[in-house]
């Protein structure tokens, strides 16, 4: 029997850490899309509240086809007449466990509120017709699992932070902010490339992801792109000369974008013509490159404290 197909075989009771790492990690980047998607939706100021539609039918579904009786009361009696409150802390939640679990930041309370999340939705559209119970049953097994492993290791502000507190948090945090910095500007390539031909300053750019199987890292136009281009060149020139400026540039740069977009989403013109979505893909450059800045350090400074440490 060949070894390969022989592991496959074998009792699953053995460890391999830097395979577990990266599959956890993979996990955890991919329910950060999930959220990262489906906050585009959660549209202020009515979140669908005047038509009937949106938050607001999904809401009004935990009345119409109830999970639990208690849990449906909750909902007829505090939250739809109190709609507006509910949607804001719904499009902040959710935006928050986006931007936390895509970046790997306090991923277990990330995590926790996850569970809480999933089963706040399961409760209100199990049994809406159409849909399917085990898809929050799964979310919430997801959660769990983020909880109880170590699924901040790799590509995540959580390692950066358990590196810098064993005093190697600056190439760490080198790594990560490349790493997201690359991410960023291909984001930005591509939002520059969709932007070609459109009106540069659309209030609905082009999406930047597979729609049709639901990912997507927001929608921009040609401003939008141009500023993913400066956050990501911001980003990379300061994990090249691991300069504190630039990184820190980069997060206000990314946070101002980031908040001109929640500002305007009520309206109908968007500068950088994007979601929320596209809001919290700039929140999880700020986050980036704000944690990692405090730990970047010149390759000249970081060779003389080796020196002098081993001196």
């Amino acid at each position: 029997m060949r070894p390969g197909f022989a592991v496959l075989l074998r009792p699953s009771v053995d460890q391999s850490p830097r395979a577990g790492a990266i599959v956890l990690a993979g996990l955890r980047v991919l329910v950060g899309l999930l959220w990262l998607y489906n906050v585009a939706w959660k549209r202020p100021p009515t979140f669908g509240k005047s038509a009937g539609n949106g938050l607001y039918g999904f809401s009004r579904d935990a009345v119409e086809n109830p999970v639990f009786p208690p849990y449906s009361w909750v909902v007829e009696n505090v939250v739809l007449p109190n709609f507006t409150v509910f949607g804001w802390t719904v499009l902040v939640i959710e935006s928050l466990l986006a931007v936390l679990l895509l970046t790997g930041t306090l991923v277990r309370l990330a995590a926790l509120v996850g569970v809480g999340q999933s089963l706040a939705i399961g409760l209100s559209v199990a049994q809406t017709p159409g849909e399917w119970p085990w898809s929050y049953w799964m979310m919430i097994g997801i959660h769990l699992v983020l909880l109880f492993t170590a699924s901040g290791r790799t590509a995540a502000v959580d390692s950066v932070r358990a590196e810098a507190a064993a005093g190697r948090g600056s190439l760490a945090g080198v790594r990560l902010l490349r790493g997201w910095g690359i991410v960023v500007a291909l984001a930005g390539l591509v939002a520059l490339l969709l932007a070609i031909g459109e009106d540069p300053l659309a209030s609905a750019g082009q999406a930047v992801g597979y729609l049709e199987l639901s990912v997507s890292l927001g929608g921009y136009n040609l401003l939008g792109a141009l500023a993913l281009l400066v956050v990501a060149a911001l980003m990379l020139t300061a994990a090249t000369l691991r300069q504190r400026t630039l990184a820190l540039a980069a997060a206000a740069v990314a946070s101002v974008a980031a908040l001109t977009m929640y500002a305007q989403l009520s309206r109908a013109d968007v500068w950088l013509g994007g979601s929320n979505t596209s809001a919290a893909f700039f929140l999880c450059a700020a986050v980036v490159s704000s944690v990692t800045a405090g730990l970047l350090t010149p390759a000249s400074d970081a060779r003389r404290n080796g020196q002098h440490g081993s001196a």
